[in-house]
């Protein structure tokens, strides 16, 4: 199917391939046909509904829209609920089927993974942690922004004042003062009922993300809805802000890279629509990123064979990339509010925009796919390629540009 595609792929056909991947992963998944059991997980499910909303956007095809809302319903019932396995059952919140129903996300969302969690007390065993239920934090700032996606697509605030409360709750629960006495930290995954830590450990740019995503709920509320917050997210924001302040951004993980290029664009956005004190947080972000995937493109790493490789990691760099091509002509069409540092940084940056194609093409290539590599990864690999090749639900940005291009 994808080797029909050639080097430097026309807008439409970029367009087509993304159709037939998240036409497929409705079917894998139990979208559609919908499924009384289906396969839901929280960091691919964020970005398959930004896909939907993309290809409803480009299209204007109304199947894609009724899917990502079909998704974000089933999400909800199933990572918003206990497991199957699990003793307890319904909200995982603990609210009442019926006031579960109005507030989905009060009580965060799980995972999605295969295995139940590990209880309080257990020893810790780093391995099979990976393959244990709970809840991590960015995977929650990512729901947030599908969900203040579809509010801004289907002008409904229902979405994001799930957002909003979704961010409430991960703000309170993820956070925390270490016994020293120390800056506050944030934990790197909770329980599903979010009553203890599974790993203490502070992801590095967790702060940073929900700093950013928080950001756009409050713009999102205010300048797109009218909603005046009693209250707002402004303690939310203070309190990650203090935390984000205190770490190093400087990261040689692809999809690390490609997490803080997706934050300078949201952050170049919010400058021009929102918050014009962000400067100097862009120019952090900028500079960090552009370490990175200097160093990136200097380790070799993609000359590894297919099956030394993960997808997932490397798309996501990929679609960073693809937003700084966004924020070069935002920049450009704002130049009052950048600074030279910021244009500097940024055409850099764009230098590295190649890679992206580089890493399209290396998995659209049947004998790439038949690794375990990705096979394993199958759903957040596909999902990850069509976000890639189609960006604009995911970034926000208007289909005028891409069928433009």
């Amino acid at each position: 199917m994808l080797n029909r595609r050639e080097n430097n792929m026309t807008t439409t056909a970029r367009i087509f391939l993304a159709r037939e991947i998240m036409l497929d992963f409705s079917k894998i998944t139990g979208l559609e046909p919908e499924t009384t059991h289906p396969d839901r997980y929280l960091w691919t499910d964020s970005f398959a509904v930004c896909n939907y909303l993309g290809l409803f956007d480009v299209t204007g095809e109304r199947r894609y829209l009724n899917l990502g809302l079909r998704l974000v319903n089933q999400v909800h019932n199933t990572l918003g609920r206990h497991r199957a396995d699990d003793p307890r059952k319904g909200w995982i919140s603990g609210l009442s089927e019926t006031e579960g129903g109005k507030h989905p996300v009060s009580g965060g969302l799980r995972i999605g993974k295969p295995m139940s969690e590990r209880k309080s007390g257990e020893a810790l065993d780093d391995q099979l942690e990976w393959d244990r239920d709970g809840q991590y934090y960015h995977y929650l700032t990512k729901w947030m922004h599908a969900l203040n996606r579809v509010s801004r697509v289907t002008r409904d605030p229902v979405y994001i004042e799930w957002a909003i409360e979704l961010a409430r709750t991960a703000q309170e629960k993820f956070s925390y003062v270490p016994v020293s006495g120390q800056v506050k930290r944030m934990y790197w995954k909770m329980s599903i009922d979010l009553t203890y830590p599974q790993v203490m450990s502070m992801g590095q740019h967790d702060p940073l993300d929900g700093f950013i995503t928080y950001q756009n709920l409050q713009k999102s509320a205010a300048m797109d809805f009218g909603l005046v917050l009693h209250p707002g997210l402004e303690r939310e924001i203070a309190d990650v802000r203090t935390i984000c302040d205190s770490g190093n951004l400087v990261t040689d993980d692809p999809l690390g890279i490609g997490g803080l290029l997706f934050d300078a664009t949201r952050i170049g956005d919010l400058i021009v629509n929102y918050n014009s004190r962000l400067s100097g947080l862009l120019e952090s972000v900028l500079c960090s990123a552009l370490q990175g995937v200097g160093f990136f493109s200097e380790s070799r790493y993609l000359q590894l064979p297919a099956q030394s490789r993960l997808a997932f990691r490397e798309l996501g760099l990929s679609i960073g990339l693809r937003g700084i091509e966004y924020l070069n002509e935002l920049i450009g069409k704002n130049l009052e509010k950048f600074t030279k540092v910021h244009r500097r940084y940024t055409q850099s940056l764009a230098e590295y925009i190649p890679l992206a194609e580089t890493i399209e093409q290396f998995w659209m290539k049947d004998r790439n796919r038949e690794t375990d590599t990705w096979i394993n990864h199958q759903e957040i690999n596909m999902v990850m390629l069509a976000t890639s090749l189609v960006p604009t639900g995911f970034l926000g940005i208007k289909s005028d540009r891409i069928k433009n291009n």
